[in-house]
This record gives C-alpha cells, structure tokens and sequence, in this order.
C-alpha cells in the first residue's frame, strides 16, 4: 500500500510538472477559444488536486521509510543514523543529477539538507517526535516575521535575490546552450530553489512532514487493521472539515499587504495544503483496503518501488521535450496538451518499472543507492 501511495504521489508531481513544463512556463499564443477554456479547467483542476500536496505525501513518506529502515538495523542492534547520513550524501548526488535537467532546482536537494532533522532526533520519544513535528510546521519563522512587522511596520522578509536569480535561469535556459543549460542548473538552479524554499516556508514544512511520516511509521498506522483504519476514519473528517476554514482564511488573507501574504499568507497555504494532503492519504489509506480500488491501482506500486528512477527520469525526459536543448515542443503544449503527455510519460514508467522490476528487486538507481549505502 505504501508503494502504491508513494507512485500516486510521484505521478500526481510528474502531472504537475508536466503542466508547468518543468517549470519553463513558455505556452501556446494563437490557441482558439474553446482550447483556452479547456486548457484552464485542466489547470484549475490539477493543481487544486496535486500541486503542493504530492510534494507533501512525497515528502512524509520519506520519513516513513527513514523509520523502516532505522527500525529494522535497531532489531539487529544497530544505530541507522550516520549510515543514514552517509545515504542523504548519497542521495545529493542523484539530487544534481536531477538539477542538471530541472531549471528551478532539485527537491532531493532540500531533502538532503533537511534529513538531517532525522538523525537528530531519532533516538527521541514518539511523544517528542509529534510535537517536533507540530512546531515546525507551525511555521514559527513565518510567525516572527508577522510579529516583528506589527512591531516594526518597516521590518521586511531579508531579499534573496530569488527573482533575479530564476530570471538568469530562465535566460541561459531558453538560449539552449548546453553547457551554460547543465552547469547553471546544478549551481545557481540548485541555489536558487533552496533560497526559495527558505521564503516560502519549504525547509520547516519539509522538516514537520519528515518527522510526522516517522511518527506514523512508529505508531505502525499504515498497517491495515481494525484499529488503524478508524484512525484514518477520523483523520479523513478532521482534515477534511479543517480544509474549507484554512482554504477561505488563506484566500481572505491573500487580498492583504505583500508582508502578511508572504508570512501569515504562507502559513495558512501551508495548513490547507497538509490538510488536503491528509485528506487524499487517509481515503487511499481506507480505499485500498478494497480489492476493486488495489487492484486498479496496482500498477502504482511497481511506480513507488522505482519512485527514485521514475523520479529523475521525469526531468530528463521533460528536459528533451519540452527545452530548447532537445525538442523545444513548449510553445506548442497548452495545459491539456501537456496533461496527455504526462500521462504518456507515465504510462512508459510504468511499463518500464514492471519490465525492470520483474528481472530485479529494486530500480537502476535504488540500485546504486542501495549498493553504496551498504558499501561499507
């Protein structure tokens, strides 16, 4: 079941991207009527649906393997946490292998920098753990800042020069020079995403999913039984009757000045976006226990096995459709062309993860991770 939660997740992020076209938003100019309304409701549609909460499931369930794989070296009497280390210094690699394809920078990247939360706290109790978790994604920073302006009306987020750095990305990107294409993505593109991560509240949320995907994983509630499924049961309602307040707060408080957007507006983005997160784990939690919906989605499980490969591999093969370095279709792909290509893209990974996975245990580059992690 985690699996196929952690494929939906890597499909509904390769769905979004594909939309955004990797985020090279170069579109059609001359598209009919008709084709611009549905290219708009496709929009609408997936990014109501998937955009900021397949990152968040993608994101929690990295925790949650953190504590399998923790908690199966402490069986054998082992601490996982600087062999974990070594693995996130692993992963920093697949990260710029990534970035090198990917514009705007690499999420494995902020995974990296905020795994270490991890280690510091994976000798702590469950109780500690979900309180860590809360306080980040409180979003304390964005609340300092939100305070420090009401005392001081001049007070301002720092400037990171984020815009200018992203308007350089996308110049070098739409020269489609290979060279200054590669290089710039794994330097000022990586840059760039992490600085932006840290103005749009990316490291603490990472951070308070992380340790909640652990928490969940120590209190063993993705196992199927009776008592966990009410569990999920409750969390459906309460995340459920929690978004529509957050999502209507978040749009009221949206319509204020740019310091109460970028702080208070952030916050409240955040939290309607976990609760909708929450919303579409706990009903593929409880629908999976069903043999029609498993077995509709099983293909979904050969994904999150490979989640890593088809990851990497969406923005590589995003990269040679759509970039001027390869076929330069983006000024062709309108919001709905983009969607069918996406599930194209897909269905490939999907064909190509039951093909591998049927000769071996894990992806081409689970594989190398795996092989390096345990190397020593």
């Amino acid at each position: 079941m985690v699996d196929a939660l952690r494929g939906f997740a890597v499909m509904a992020i390769l769905l979004v991207h594909s939309l955004e076209h990797f985020i090279f938003p170069v579109y059609p100019t001359d598209s009919p009527n008709w084709l611009n309304a549905l290219d708009q409701g496709v929009l609408n549609v997936v990014f109501t649906l998937f955009a900021g909460k397949a990152y968040a499931i993608f994101a929690l369930l990295f925790g949650f393997t953190f504590y399998i794989q923790s908690d199966n070296q402490r069986r054998q009497g082992k601490d996982f946490g600087y062999r974990f280390l070594w693995r996130l210094a692993l992963l920093a690699v697949f990260a710029a292998l990534n970035a090198a394809f990917f514009p705007a920078g690499d999420v494995l990247l902020l995974f990296v920098a905020v795994g270490i939360i991890l280690f510091l706290t994976r000798n702590r109790g469950d109780k500690a753990i979900f309180i860590t978790a809360v306080i980040f994604l409180l979003q304390p920073v964005e609340w300092y800042h939100y305070i420090a302006n009401l005392t001081d009306p001049a007070h301002r987020l720092p400037d990171l020069k984020v815009g200018e750095m992203y308007a350089e990305v996308a110049e070098y990107t739409k020269s489609g020079n290979y060279e200054d294409f590669f290089l710039g993505n794994i330097t000022l593109g990586q840059k760039a995403s992490l600085l932006w991560a840290v103005n749009a509240g990316r490291f603490f949320q990472t951070a308070g999913l992380f340790l909640l995907g652990a928490f969940i994983g120590r209190k063993q509630l993705f196992i199927a039984n009776e008592k966990n499924l009410r569990s999920w049961v409750k969390i459906l309602i309460i995340s459920a009757i929690a978004f529509a307040p957050l999502y209507t707060l978040k749009e009221l408080i949206m319509e204020n000045d740019k310091i109460i957007r970028q702080t208070v507006g952030t916050v409240f983005d955040m939290w309607q976006k976990l609760a909708f997160s929450l919303v579409l784990i706990a009903s593929f939690v409880l629908l999976y226990q069903h043999e029609k919906f498993s077995n509709a989605v099983a293909c979904l499980r050969f994904y999150g096995k490979m989640s890593l490969t088809n990851y990497v591999s969406q923005s590589i093969t995003g990269a040679f459709i759509y970039f001027p370095v390869g076929l330069y279709l983006a000024p062709y792909c309108g919001y709905t062309i983009s969607l069918l290509i996406g599930f194209f893209i897909f269905f490939l990974q999907v064909k190509f993860s039951k093909w591998r996975l049927a000769k071996h245990k894990q992806g081409p580059l689970e594989h190398i991770w795996h092989k390096w992690t345990w190397i020593y």
